[in-house]
C-alpha cells in the first residue's frame, strides 16, 4: 500500500533547517520529514527530532531525488546557503548543455528593493532593511516589524520585470510556520518548463513575500 502521509524534505540541518524541522514536527506531527545535509554532526543533532536525516549535499540529493512529480515530497524547504532552486535548476539543465551564469544587470538590480550582490552576481533581495522577527508570521497587508503596510509583494514584483529580451521566472516560497518557507515541487518543474521555453536570458528568482535571491543565466 502506499504511503499517504505528506512528506517534506528539509534541505539543510543548520540552524534554519533545525529550526524548520522542531516548527514543523510540532505543526505537522503526522507527516514525514527528511532532513539532508552533507555535515553529520548537524544531522546528529537532530537526533530527538522525529526526521529521517540523508547525509548528501542539498543540491545534489534535490537533484538526484527530485525526478518526477510521482515521489516528489508535499514541500521542499531550503535552509542551506545556496539557491538551491536555481541549483536544481542548473543541474537539470547540464544535461541538455547547461547555462551559463550572467551577473545580474544593473538596471535590474535598481529596480529591486534593498539589493546586496552576491558572489556569481546574483541579488539578494529584501523589502526589510532590517533584521526580521525569528517567528514572523508574514501576514499580506502588513510588516509584523514595523506594523505598517507593506510596499510591495516580492513575488509579483519580480515577476513583473521587463528588461530587455530576459524572462523572468519566480518560484514562489510560501510560508509553512512562523520564520518557515518552502516551495512545491510543481513550481520547480513550472519553472523549469519555462526556462526550456525562453528565447532569451533567463532572471531566475525564488522570493516570498518579502525577501528572494535572484540569479541571471542564458541557456547554451
Amino acid at each position: 500500500m502506499a504511503n499517504d502521509k505528506s512528506t517534506f524534505w528539509i534541505i539543510g540541518a543548520g540552524k534554519f533547517g533545525t529550526k524548520a524541522a522542531e516548527r514543523l514536527c510540532r505543526k505537522r506531527p503526522d507527516a514525514i520529514f527528511i532532513v539532508v545535509d552533507q555535515d553529520a554532526a548537524a544531522l546528529k543533532r537532530l537526533a530527538n527530532l522525529p526526521v529521517k536525516t540523508v547525509y548528501q549535499e542539498g543540491a545534489s540529493y534535490l537533484g538526484e531525488h527530485l525526478v518526477d512529480t510521482e515521489v516528489a515530497p508535499e514541500w521542499i524547504i531550503p535552509a542551506i546557503p545556496v539557491h538551491l532552486a536555481f541549483e536544481w535548476v542548473r543541474l537539470k539543465m547540464s544535461a541538455s548543455g547547461g547555462i551559463e551564469i550572467l551577473p545580474v544587470p544593473l538596471e535590474v538590480e535598481k529596480m529591486v528593493p534593498n539589493p546586496i550582490r552576491g558572489p556569481e552576481g546574483q541579488l539578494y533581495i529584501s523589502y526589510a532593511d532590517f533584521i526580521c522577527p525569528d517567528n514572523c508570521t508574514e501576514p499580506l497587508d502588513i510588516c509584523t516589524f514595523t506594523g505598517k503596510p507593506r510596499k510591495g509583494i516580492l513575488y509579483r514584483t519580480l515577476g513583473d520585470i521587463c528588461y530587455k529580451d530576459f524572462t523572468s521566472v519566480v518560484v514562489r516560497s510560501h510560508q509553512l510556520a512562523p520564520g518557515v518557507g518552502g516551495f512545491r515541487p510543481e513550481a520547480l518543474w513550472k519553472s523549469l518548463n519555462k526556462v526550456v521555453q525562453g528565447k532569451g536570458p533567463i532572471l531566475y528568482s525564488t522570493a516570498c513575500l518579502c525577501h528572494g535571491v535572484m540569479h541571471a543565466f542564458r541557456v547554451v
